[in-house]
């Protein structure tokens, strides 16, 4: 991989939020050595000031205001400790996940502080229900929302420090110098660390004090490359997840689950066959399935595929994919007629794209795992959890005990995607502690539950009809109307999104949204079409909630964007335009603008290629940043058709130039990555990513059938360039390289092939009707398939 990065540009004043752009107001805590906190909610607005000739909602107010907001209110509880040992200690309430933000997070409070990276210990908060909303990992938001108290409560500790050194050095204020975490008078030489001042700076009692923050300008860790703090740790295997974690007397522990999705145990018929297996401690009946404990996983997965258990039906018995359609076909919602459209000339004509997706599983490589530890009046879990107040009520309400009487302990975890804003497993392990009589488990589901009994991303379909005509100067043909229609399978929200949209009152939002459902207030806070294309609207409409659906990564952008940038494809030929040319002329956003160049200049944009090779372009505007993908995709039958064990492989996509505006940088290295991570997630979506609903249950079980992207997928060449950004702040990258990326894929997809999108319904991925084809699905009853012992004789 290649990469340019450019040092963020100096930004105007933010009039009307907090004291000044770079003052503001905080807490040094009382106590026996500093700590300090920032009060955000002094003299800040309530949300983002309105784009005054932008008609969509998120222009105005997208999801990074809505939980910046709700997390507002206890932003002065965020809180950094000087230790006695020259260290800062911060334990961040969001959830390390691969995203880096431990890393980035110590960056923050290193610049501010004038402390080395290495001395600034940031760890997981455990859940703390005092934060409220202010404890939710979701929405690429982390940074975003934390950036500023995080820098606050920093620079108020330098601060603090620096006034007890003044006397001890019997210096003035301007003849001090702070250096990694020394302060020094300049005249004497004599100096003092941070450690031996942080009973000196403390306070018996809270006070409230000003301070003002860093230039930007004066940035000397913000906006370096930086590997990540925990890297020799995670590829030495040192790194520890909840299943490493040792908890006294926590043994494995397993769930058979229901040949059907949501079906649920009737009765467990040869349990003292299963209790007598080696190894096994424990049985009994849970909400969703037989648990059984035992010494080992392996004695776990051997005692579940002896169980013989008689099972009631699923929540989708008999379904399939075509059903599934066939109700959201049904469920549609009509465009807005013609004539109802704005000054629609005469010759008119309209074009329409129709496009369906899948239902794809949200699962992260470390699968649901958890420890519990149930007595008769306490519970402590420990989990990979993105909303750990929550998980924290679900199951004291579970057990019947006070939110006090749970403990939760936030675990970094490998991998999320959305799975883990949903507590399941750790709510689970509970009910299997105090189903075999209050005993610690170590909670694991197996792979093959993550498919068929998990979250999924909702299958969905959209379509797009754009109405033109001629000029009315003359210009060639213009877009009078574009409309979007989504209809899906139920998006579930109850994670805390949905909360939010809650917490704010229904007059701070705008455009009515408050009176809207979770899904369609979501759906408009995250969505923006970003071209001038006449009377917009963008719909969704969600019809069946009897999934196990999810915020899988990038929530409704890929699928919509998708469908919308094949339609700005099909407009261009329409208009006969080069399409790069034609995004130009109708974007809004200069800064997309510059993107769409970026990307097209690296990538060389135009060249001729062979027949059944094609370049495909996108933009994407989200997470208060911009993106634009050129890819470069090979559809020739030597390619698609070549052969790989147990594997789908199909059109493969040789290059990726990718362009990112992500506001302020806090690491470029770690940006890069996210970019990366989501530009494979993109070509899974458009190419090989799905599961199939046959019979009421879903056919895959496991990676070696579920079919992201693989090392034979991955683009051998490509380039991530992060531009220089107007924006004060840094804004959400955790999701942001997904959209552009599906829906420039797609673009190559129908070029390469010829394809008239708007003559034929287009389905994604592209080859989830043929992907069935390189996998045998696994059996259902059991429902784990026998463990594997032939791994080496597989290894190349």
């Amino acid at each position: 991989m290649t990469s340019t990065t450019v040092q963020p540009a100096e930004h105007p004043d933010e009039s009307g939020r907090g004291l000044g752009r770079r003052r503001f107001l905080g807490y040094v805590l009382g106590g026996s050595t500093l700590v300090t906190a920032a009060d955000l909610s002094l003299g800040r607005a309530a949300h983002a000031a309105g784009i005054k000739s932008a008609p969509q909602v998120s222009e105005i107010y997208d999801l990074e205001d809505l939980q910046t907001d709700a997390a507002l209110p206890t932003a002065q509880l965020i809180q950094i400790e000087i230790n006695r040992d020259g260290t800062a200690s911060f334990a961040i309430p969001r959830m390390e996940v691969g995203q880096g933000i431990v890393t980035s997070t110590a960056m923050i409070i290193a610049e501010e502080l004038d402390l080395p990276v290495e001395k600034v210990r940031v760890t997981l908060a455990p859940a703390r229900p005092e934060l409220l909303l202010n404890q939710l990992t979701g929405g690429s938001n982390t940074t975003f929302s934390t950036y500023t108290p995080i820098r606050v409560a920093a620079a108020l500790a330098r601060g603090a420090l620096i006034e007890a050194a003044l006397p001890l050095l019997e210096a003035n204020a301007d003849r001090i110098q702070v250096i990694a975490g020394t302060i020094t008078n300049i005249d004497t030489g004599e100096s003092i660390g941070f450690g031996d001042l942080s009973e000196a700076a403390a306070w018996p009692v809270d006070r409230i004090s000003e301070v003002v923050l860093k230039e930007e300008s004066d940035f000397t860790v913000i906006g370096t490359p930086r590997n990540r703090t925990d890297a020799r740790a995670a590829v030495t295997g040192a790194k520890e997840f909840s299943m490493d974690l040792d908890i006294p007397g926590a043994l494995p522990t397993m769930v058979c689950r229901p040949p059907t999705l949501n079906g649920t145990p009737e009765r467990l018929l040869n349990r003292r066959e299963v209790m007598r297996m080696d190894g096994v401690t424990h049985v009994a009946k849970t909400s969703r399935g037989i648990a059984v404990r035992a010494r080992t996983f392996g004695q776990c997965i051997d005692a579940i595929r002896a169980m013989k258990v008689s099972w009631n039906a699923g929540s989708v018995e008999g379904e399939s994919d075509e059903t599934i359609l066939a109700e959201l076909r049904g469920a549609e919602l009509p465009f807005t007629p013609l004539t109802q459209i704005p000054d629609l000339p005469l010759g008119n004509r309209t074009l329409e794209i129709d496009c369906e997706f899948m239902f794809r599983s949200s699962a992260a490589l470390e699968p649901y795992a958890a420890i519990a530890s149930v007595t008769e009046d306490s519970a402590e879990i420990w989990g990979g959890l993105k909303v750990p107040i929550l998980a924290q009520q679900d199951i004291a309400q579970m057990l019947g005990m006070s939110q006090e009487q749970v403990t939760v302990n936030v675990i970094t975890g490998g991998g999320s995607f959305g799975h883990k804003l949903f507590s399941d497993h750790a709510i689970e392990a509970a009910e299997c502690s105090r189903a075999f009589g209050n005993v610690p488990v170590r909670l694991m589901w197996h792979r093959a539950d993550e498919p068929r009994q998990g979250r999924l991303h909702p299958m969905v379909t959209s379509r797009v009809r754009a109405a033109t005509g001629g000029g009315l100067l003359g210009g060639g043909r213009k877009v009078y109307g574009y409309e979007q229609r989504n209809t899906s399978v139920v998006t579930d929200f109850s994670h805390g999104l949905g909360e939010m949209i809650t917490s704010i009152s229904a007059d701070d939002l705008p455009l009515n949204l408050g009176e809207l459902t979770y899904s369609q207030s979501i759906f408009l806070l995250t969505q923006e079409l970003g071209y001038d294309f006449g009377a917009v609207t963008q719909l969704l409409n969600e019809v069946d909630d009897r999934f196990n659906t999810g915020s899988m990564r990038n929530i409704y952008s890929p699928d919509t964007r998708v469908a919308a940038e094949m339609m700005v494809d099909a407009l261009a030929k329409d208009a006969r335009m080069d399409p790069m040319e034609y995004r130009l002329e109708f974007l809004r956003n200069e800064n997309t603008k510059r993107a769409l160049r970026k990307v097209c200049k690296e990538g060389n944009w135009g060249r001729t290629m062979p027949p059944g090779t094609a370049q495909g372009i996108a933009i994407h505007r989200e997470y208060k940043g911009t993106t634009a993908c050129l890819v470069e995709i090979d559809c020739r039958p030597a390619t698609v058709n070549r052969k790989i064990r147990e594997a789908v492989t199909g059109p493969r996509v040789t290059k990726g130039v990718f362009a990112v505006d992500a506001g302020l940088v806090i690491n470029p290295r770690g940006l890069e990555a996210q970019m990366m991570g989501g530009f494979a997630d993109g070509l899974a979506l458009t190419l090989t990513s799905s599961v199939h609903l046959k019979a009421g249950h879903f056919l895959e079980a496991s990676w070696d059938n579920y079919f992201y992207t693989r090392q034979w997928n991955i683009a051998p060449e490509f380039e991530v360039h992060v531009l220089e950004s107007d924006r004060p702040g840094p804004g959400g990258a955790g999701e942001a390289g997904v959209a552009a990326t599906a829906a420039a894929t797609a673009n190559a997809y129908v070029r390469a092939m010829r394809i008239d999108p708007t003559k034929q319904t287009m389905r994604f991925p592209v080859n989830h009707d043929t992907s069935l084809s390189a996998f045998t699905p696994k059996s259902f009853v059991p429902p784990v398939p026998v463990s594997p012992t032939n791994g080496l004789k597989l290894t190349r």
